[in-house]
């Protein structure tokens, strides 16, 4: 356990040196949701304002569980242009765990997540919308949105290591674009057709961005999204929050490390 932490700690720094030297993926992927919030914010705002519902309200908890999603991505993109470019056939000559490589990318995008999920945050904070809960359970839903990156993060993993080229992981990360759209991160599932509603639900999305607001005490958005009929992981957010993000974990953690330690297997 001590040379994973050890050999996973020197990956992390060594993610983080990257990010330093090359920060155009980290600037675009923390700059896009600010740029969606404006623009949904007061571009669509009044169009897609829900009675009773102060949209902003019910948008910037969203934004930021997209924002978690986006792990996919740049796990994706990360994992396969190391392994692509034969940095990870390098890694595998080292007498290191086999865990910690892609531990270390998924610790390096974690810390990068929880400092640029803070201007966001404050963009909607200076847009109108408040974080009506208490203390404890804003933290517990900043804590939540970490969690789900993490998960993601370890999803884009898997997917980069296991893609042909980077030029398809890139193709296919920027695919992933979609899922928030197939959620209830912008608009509420309630208006939609019976099939695309219960997809839309079962997006692990869906219960995060519905756990977000309730969290943050947006209680109003949060009821919006979770209306009646709800599918099990939005009526129950909390609980449904974590255990998906506790599947993605179990199913892609060992996974992408098997992958990582044999890639041709």
């Amino acid at each position: 356990m001590s040379a994973l932490v050890y050999d996973g700690a020197a990956i992390l720094g060594r993610h983080l040196q990257r990010i330093r030297h090359a920060p155009a993926i980290l600037v675009m992927t923390q700059t896009m949701p600010i740029v969606f919030l404006l623009f949904f914010g007061y571009v669509f705002g009044g169009a897609l304002a829900m009675p009773g519902t102060e949209y902003r309200a019910y948008l910037v908890p969203g934004l930021l569980v997209a924002t978690a999603a986006n792990g996919i991505m740049t796990g994706m993109f990360t994992a396969a242009q190391d392994a692509h470019r034969g940095v990870m056939d390098r890694f595998r000559t080292l007498p290191m765990s086999r865990a910690a490589v892609p531990l270390g990318q998924a610790a390096a995008d974690l810390v990068t997540t929880a400092v640029g999920l803070v201007p966001l945050m404050l963009v909607g904070l200076a847009m109108g919308w408040r974080i009506e809960g208490g203390a404890l359970e804003a933290v517990g839903a900043f804590g939540l949105l970490l969690l789900f990156r993490f998960a993601t993060t370890w999803v884009g993993i898997l997917l980069g290591l296991a893609s042909r080229s980077e030029e398809a992981a890139g193709q296919l990360g920027s695919a992933t674009f979609m899922l928030p759209l197939l959620s209830n991160a912008y608009i509420p599932t309630d208006g939609m057709p019976g099939w695309l509603r219960t997809v839309a639900e079962w997006n692990p999305i869906s219960a995060v961005a519905t756990a977000v607001r309730d969290l943050f005490g947006n209680a109003e958005g949060a009821a919006a999204a979770a209306a009646e009929g709800a599918a099990w992981p939005v009526a129950h957010p909390v609980a449904g929050a974590v255990g998906w993000s506790l599947v993605l974990l179990a199913v892609c953690v060992p996974a992408a490390v098997r992958r990582y330690a044999a890639p041709e297997g």
